[in-house]
């Protein structure tokens, strides 16, 4: 396991006043995995977690997943219109069709370090439905004609080591009983260490090559050259499940949900209404009016996209579906389909000002805007939150410019468009802060 080293450590009187800083503020975001994740039935991926989790179960729901060649894979998921479900959104069928095109043949990676605290879909995926996400990665590997399929699991979330590995387990067994093993995937499982950025589509290649798992800059895409400088289709668990499903169903099938411009079904992350320590993964499908998925905390305002995401007005998904394309209309963003309603009494520039505080503290350090950009914009942020009258909107807005796509990886990225977010919700709110005061 790799280990990540810690930051060297502040002048004395900088650490002191950081302490005094976190006591003054109290903390109300969870910055670890949820204790308990909990899955509504879903119509598609989470259909049949009533059934259990097993293979057998799978198999009596589902049957067995078609063999099928290249092109059949390619032209179903592009016409599914599948899109990655990891944050970036990014069309499955081109990344397959890059990573077929190389000279060497691809490695397939199953990506469940769910760096993320707030996200547990690929969780909830791997503890109710792991088979789902294998299907997918074996039906692909089958097409490129490759066996290695590499998996990456949280070390802080042990329970989906042991959910894979279990499944895997059944699936050797049923091979073992008369089923030809040619053909089979060789699975390799690997730990990802708890950080934020494990998840990341460079820090899960460096983890497989044997080096510290940390974001590295890439100059071509994996699907080009990835793992070993081979072709590597990267994807996490849920894209995986979305490819089962859209293959078992066929095209026409899976956009029997969904809209037309946006078929299927996409899993959000909600907290729990009264346990904090739990996390609400439900199955929706695209077009579903937000007030459905929210109930009344529709008129509250709401972090899309987790802690890289993007702050959405009180009332402003009201009258919105759950839309990639309908919310990037409206500068707002699904993200990894994070969704955390403010709760009542809750401050957002206090709430921005702990996430910005937790992700500076989660940088890999090796570039200018993480090692140095992010703390600084931690800082101006914090003393914004604390309603501190040296704190300073075009610091802020300064500071934000010299992370924002300067650094090694998106890490810088998606923290500034948090920032920016904040101000532009919530000016009167900042406005108040920047004065001393707070309306919560």
């Amino acid at each position: 396991m790799s280990r990540i080293e810690a930051a060297p450590a502040p002048a004395h009187d900088e650490t002191a006043r950081r302490s005094l800083i976190r006591r003054s503020v109290p903390r109300t975001v969870r910055t670890d995995p949820p204790a308990q994740v909990v899955a509504n039935p879903g119509p598609v991926l989470l259909s049949g977690v009533l059934d259990g989790p097993s293979l057998a179960a799978h198999r009596d729901r589902f049957g067995p997943m078609p063999r099928l060649d290249l092109d059949s894979v390619l032209a179903t998921v592009g016409a599914g219109a599948v899109v990655g479900r990891g944050g970036a959104g990014f069309p499955f069928a081109r990344k397959l069709a890059a990573a077929a095109a190389g000279k060497r043949r691809a490695v397939v990676v199953v990506n469940l370090a769910e760096g993320e605290p707030a996200s547990a879909k690929d969780t909830a995926l791997a503890l109710l439905a792991p088979h789902q996400i294998l299907d997918g990665a074996e039906v692909v590997a089958h097409a490129l004609h490759t066996t290695d399929v590499h998996i990456v699991t949280p070390a802080d979330r042990p329970a989906v080591g042991d959910a894979i590995a279990a499944a895997l387990a059944e699936r050797a067994s049923s091979a073992g009983r008369g089923r030809s093993r040619r053909g089979l995937p060789q699975w390799r499982v690997r730990a990802a260490a708890p950080s934020f950025v494990s998840g990341q589509a460079r820090a899960v290649l460096e983890l497989l090559a044997g080096r510290p798992g940390l974001p590295v800059t890439a100059w071509q895409p994996e699907a080009m050259s990835g793992l070993d400088g081979r072709p590597t289709l990267l994807s996490n668990a849920e894209t995986w499940a979305q490819v089962a499903a859209v293959l078992r169903l066929g095209a026409q099938g899976y956009a029997a949900l969904g809209t037309a411009a946006e078929p299927g079904t996409t899993l959000l992350t909600l907290p729990h209404r009264r346990d904090r320590d739990t996390a609400v993964v439900v199955e929706a499908a695209y077009g579903t009016p937000w007030a459905d998925v929210l109930g009344t905390d529709v008129d509250r305002p709401v972090l899309l996209g987790g802690f890289h995401g993007t702050w959405a007005g009180a009332g402003a998904l009201a009258h919105v579906t759950v839309s990639r394309d309908e919310l990037r209309a409206r500068g707002l963003a699904l993200g990894a389909g994070v969704v955390l309603p403010l709760r009542l009494g809750q401050c957002p520039v206090a709430m921005t000002g702990e996430i910005v505080d937790y992700l500076a503290g989660q940088s890999a350090r090796r570039c200018g805007p993480c090692l140095n950009g992010l703390p600084a914009l931690a800082d101006e942020v914090r003393r914004l939150a604390l309603g501190d009258t040296s704190a300073s909107w075009t610091r802020i807005g300064t500071v934000v410019g010299l992370v924002d796509k300067r650094g090694a990886c998106a890490h810088p990225d998606g923290t500034a468009r948090l920032v920016l977010s904040l101000l532009t919700t919530f000016d009167d709110e900042v406005i108040l802060h920047l004065s001393g005061r707070c309306s919560r």
